[in-house]
């Protein structure tokens, strides 16, 4: 995956200290993912390198906001979104971890490329659900097209419709249950 937004950094030629870098993550990065929640987006990365002999670490500050689908009415929304995270970049050619924050690259790297690591933090600082919030009445503030569509129809025609469902059960009530309703009338 190739995106305009040069998230690499060289860290060959560095001598052991801290670093600091600021990315800023839009459209042009978040296109490339081809991911059905964020549709787009503006985030900004604060990004510490701190740089040892044999060991990366990278600290991850990021906030900012992203364009998403939201899952009761499909109208669009903006989530803001914010975290840290921290990355451990360690330097072997045949060691692998199993630890997400831990990272092997090989002996005679020279760069690394964090834009994986930038979108997958963005992608699990969304919550699961993404819902329009509710205004001070709390009442839904989604689409209200979509909204009367879900409800079935307005509130008279529901409670209409209700009536005509509970009187339906009543027809297809199974007879051997008649005697246990009485039971529960006792």
């Amino acid at each position: 995956m190739e995106h305009k937004t040069d998230t690499t950094i060289q860290f060959s030629g560095l001598k052991s200290g801290v670093y600091d870098y600021d990315f800023t993550l839009d459209n042009s990065f978040f296109s490339v993912y081809k991911n059905e929640k964020i549709l787009d987006g503006k985030v900004v990365f604060n990004v510490r390198l701190e740089k040892k002999e044999r060991l990366l670490m990278f600290f991850f500050d990021y906030s900012g906001e992203v364009l998403t689908t939201c899952d009761r009415c499909l109208g669009e929304m903006t989530m803001p979104v914010k975290g840290t995270q921290t990355l451990y970049v360690k330097f072997s050619d045949t060691e692998q971890s199993d630890d997400e924050d831990v990272v092997f690259l090989p002996e005679k790297a020279h760069s690394i490329d964090l834009a994986q690591w930038m979108y997958e933090y963005v992608a699990i600082a969304m919550p699961i659900q993404c819902i329009h919030e509710d205004d001070a009445e709390g009442n839904p503030t989604c689409d209200p097209e979509m909204m009367q569509y879900l409800t079935g129809a307005s509130d008279g025609e529901r409670q209409t419709d209700e009536e005509g469902e509970q009187e339906q059960e009543a027809l297809e009530t199974d007879p051997r249950w008649d005697v246990l309703k009485t039971l529960k009338n006792k």
